[in-house]
C-alpha cells in the first residue's frame, strides 16, 4: 500500500491525501496504488502542499499506518507524551498548528 503525504502550504500541518482532497487525519488517507506518482506531480504544480512524497503503509483496524517509525511520528504525534499526540478526527486540530 502506498499513500502520500506532504504539508500543508498554508498552515504547515501534516496532511495525508485521502481522494481528492488533503486531509489533517491519517485515518484519510487511500491507497494511491499506481497513481501515486501523477498524483504527486499534479499537486506539487498546485502548490497546495509543500514537499509532497509517496510512503509505504500497512492496512490497520484503525485505518492506513505508515510503515516507517519516521512517517508513523509524523502521523501521530510524540512518542513520549500522549497529551501532545494528536487524536483521530481532533476536531480542534487548529490548535495544534502553530
Amino acid at each position: 500500500m502506498k499513500i502520500l503525504t506532504g504539508n500543508d502550504l498554508a498552515s504547515g500541518a501534516v496532511v495525508w491525501w485521502a481522494n481528492g482532497w488533503w486531509s489533517n487525519h491519517v485515518e484519510d488517507a487511500v491507497d494511491v496504488e499506481t497513481s501515486g506518482e501523477a498524483i504527486l506531480h499534479r499537486e506539487e504544480g498546485a502548490r497546495r502542499v509543500n514537499a509532497p512524497y509517496l510512503i509505504d503503509a500497512v492496512t490497520t483496524q484503525q485505518g492506513p499506518r505508515p510503515a516507517h517509525i519516521k512517517d508513523r511520528i509524523r502521523a501521530l504525534g510524540p512518542t513520549v507524551r500522549l497529551d501532545l499526540s494528536l487524536k483521530p478526527a481532533d476536531a480542534n486540530i487548529g490548535e495544534w498548528v502553530i
